[in-house]
């Protein structure tokens, strides 16, 4: 299957990355930790990627960048959850290790794609 134009995009890899890196933690939780606090964040973290697939699909600069900026809000909470987790003791040191690079590179990232998105419609306007 060919990748779509989303699937390019590095940010979309960087959430996918954060994404799957969240999964692998929480899966390895015991049940009421991984069927309360977990599913919440994984479908947190997952929203991220989704949207910006989302946005991709839709039919002009402005949903586009209306999608991006739920993503931001999904990453926001993504890092609630994680400092929930951290707090109840669900987290390592070493796992807050690795999902710390991710999210903040990430949210640079979300900020820049949504400035170019805004540029190109501006552009295509004018």
């Amino acid at each position: 299957m060919a990748k779509t134009s989303f699937e390019n995009l590095e940010v979309y890899q960087l959430a996918e990355r954060l994404s799957d890196a969240i999964w692998r933690v929480a899966t390895n939780w015991e049940h009421f930790a991984k069927s309360t606090l977990g599913m919440q964040m994984v479908r947190a973290a997952d929203s991220i990627s989704a949207n910006i697939a989302e946005g991709c699909g839709r039919y002009n600069y402005k949903d586009n960048a209306k999608f991006v900026r739920i993503a931001r809000g999904s990453l926001y909470e993504t890092k609630n959850w994680l400092r929930r987790a951290f707090q109840r003791e669900l987290l390592t040191d070493a796992q807050i290790e690795e999902l710390k690079p991710i999210i903040d590179e990430l949210l640079p990232r979300l900020n820049a794609y949504l400035a170019s998105i805004k540029r190109t419609g501006e552009t295509i306007n004018n």
